[in-house]
């Protein structure tokens, strides 16, 4: 008989929740108390619409991010307008874990959705406290265009869902559309969540003939976090970046609609993707090309235009963020920041460190990792080291396999054994963001960083304990491997559909 959960929800709370002060986007009494004082401050007449704005499987691959092909004149012109942050990061590259964190304003291990919905893991309780029960509770009309893929949905109280479908429609005017709908009907403020399908794969080059002008292979070279070149990696970069563009068309017609309905002043808008694109050391890793995203913020109310800031930002910022734009006082003490602080363009202290994690994505890409990054290291714990990366083999899949064979015969030798540590990894790996950052010289054996190492080393244990990491319990890091490993290799996905399929909910903190 499966061992039942012995968690109250006030012991779920304490274990989500959890304070960290001093370590990453985590619980202190000063940021509490600035959370409630900067809440106190809103006037309840003039409360802000938030619009939340998610594009699926990309990184900072935007022209005002300094990208040299792509062109984005539409969110350059946000970002002009507001702030655009460099070190903004999701708690986990995938999109179910990533949005979970969006939604809940914790990590996934926090708060259960550990991989994809679709596969049908699922947040430890429906209860958990959420971005859309706040705003609904305050009296916001609430809404989302585009997936919620966060299971369970009925956690998440809407008054409009429009889901428009799967992966391979793109129709972007349909979304303005929609979002014009939704606002209309609101007659109080709104809390908005649209969801574009680009970047996702398959990059589609052109749809509804959009972009316009294309690019073409010849005119751009793989993304840098690949370090490898072939045809058909230019290719499939050029179509990437035709979604981006198209993207951008999309998201300059939202801003349209916005404008139309007279919601520009007071709406608060925030745009990011997901998480990083889905090429070779970029979706499903904990490198910076998985986890490190576009984040811009523009609120013509309360935000100074024309900013650039290099703080570490979280996406768990969100939820506390969004609470003190509103005077709505949070649920529980939340782990995040909020952002607020940042909105001014003055100099403030903020976070040393900044943390991360993955789990799997689907059941046939399971490889378990933690990582801490600080101003200039990052350093990532691989708890399978040694085993060999199914999600290496899922993501090289995707590719043609004699293209990438030239293409990896032709690379330097730090490129080929930056391939070959993503495959079979080491227990640590280290690397020094400002002289490599895409992650190809793994420093962790080097004596000069020996310090470095320890100290990162020593931070991510704290996190992982203050924040009751469960697979620091290798009894269910052995569980949970069991678990997914026997589901993949059956193809058992009958029992994913049950309700209570996924048994590590119960025993992770049993």
């Amino acid at each position: 008989m499966r061992a039942k959960t012995h968690i109250t929800r006030r012991d779920f709370l304490r274990n989500t929740l959890i304070g960290t002060a001093g370590l990453s986007a985590s619980v202190s009494s000063l940021q509490m108390i600035q959370a409630k004082d900067i809440a106190s401050s809103v006037d309840p007449l003039r409360k802000p619409n938030i619009l939340l704005i998610t594009s699926e499987d990309n990184g900072p691959h935007l022209s005002c991010y300094g990208d040299p092909y792509v062109k984005t004149p539409c969110l350059d012109k946000v970002g002009a307008e507001g702030i655009r942050f460099t070190n903004a990061y999701v708690t986990q590259a995938g999109c179910s874990p990533s949005r979970a964190s969006i939604f809940t304003g914790v990590h996934p291990h926090q708060n259960g959705q550990i991989g994809l919905a679709t596969h049908y893991l699922r947040m430890y309780r429906k209860d958990t406290p959420n971005i859309f029960r706040s705003f609904k509770s305050a009296g916001y009309h609430t809404g989302v265009i585009g997936k919620i893929h966060v299971n369970p949905e009925s956690a998440f109280p809407l008054d409009y869902h429009e889901k428009l479908g799967g992966f391979s429609g793109r129709d972007i005017k349909k979304e303005a559309q929609e979002a014009e709908t939704f606002i209309k009907q609101a007659n109080k403020p709104f809390m908005l969540m649209v969801n574009y399908k680009d970047a996702h794969s398959p990059f589609i080059k052109q749809y509804n003939g959009l972009p316009a002008r294309p690019l073409e292979p010849e005119a751009v070279e793989p993304l840098p976090q690949i370090g490898l070149d072939s045809p058909l990696l230019r290719e499939d970069t050029a179509n990437y970046y035709n979604c981006m563009m198209r993207l951008d068309k999309g998201i300059g017609m939202l801003m349209d609609t916005l404008d139309r309905c007279g919601k520009r002043e007071n709406t608060l808008v925030v745009y990011l993707g997901d998480h990083g694109a889905d090429f070779t050391r970029g979706k499903r890793t904990c490198y910076e090309g998985g986890l490190k995203i576009p984040l811009i913020i523009r609120w013509p109310a309360q935000v100074k235009p024309g900013q650039v800031r290099d703080e570490l930002v979280s996406t768990i910022d969100f939820f506390p963020t969004f609470l003190a734009a509103a005077g709505i006082r949070p649920p529980v003490e939340l782990p995040g920041r909020p952002l607020q602080p940042l909105f001014n363009g003055s100099p403030k202290e903020w976070r040393q460190y900044l943390f991360a994690e993955y789990h799997l994505h689907s059941g046939h890409n399971f490889y378990p990792q933690r990582c801490v990054r600080d101003s200039r290291y990052k350093l990532i714990l691989n708890l399978l080291a040694g085993e060999v990366n199914p999600g290496y083999e899922f993501t090289m899949g995707k590719l043609s396999p004699p293209d990438i064979e030239k293409a990896m015969n032709k690379a330097p030798a730090n490129i080929r054994r930056a391939y070959e540590i993503n495959r079979v990894s080491p227990k640590y790996e280290l690397y020094d963001l400002k002289n490599d950052p895409h992650e190809f010289n793994n420093l962790a054996d080097r004596r000069e960083h020996k310090e470095v190492l320890a100290r990162l080393k020593e931070v991510l244990q704290q996190w992982r304990v203050k924040t009751r990491d469960p697979l620091l319990n290798s009894k269910n890091l052995k569980r949970l491997k069991d678990e997914v490993y026997s589901r993949w290799k059956s193809d058992d996905f009958q029992s994913y559909k049950k309700r209570d399929g996924w048994e590590y909910p119960d025993y992770f903190f049993e």
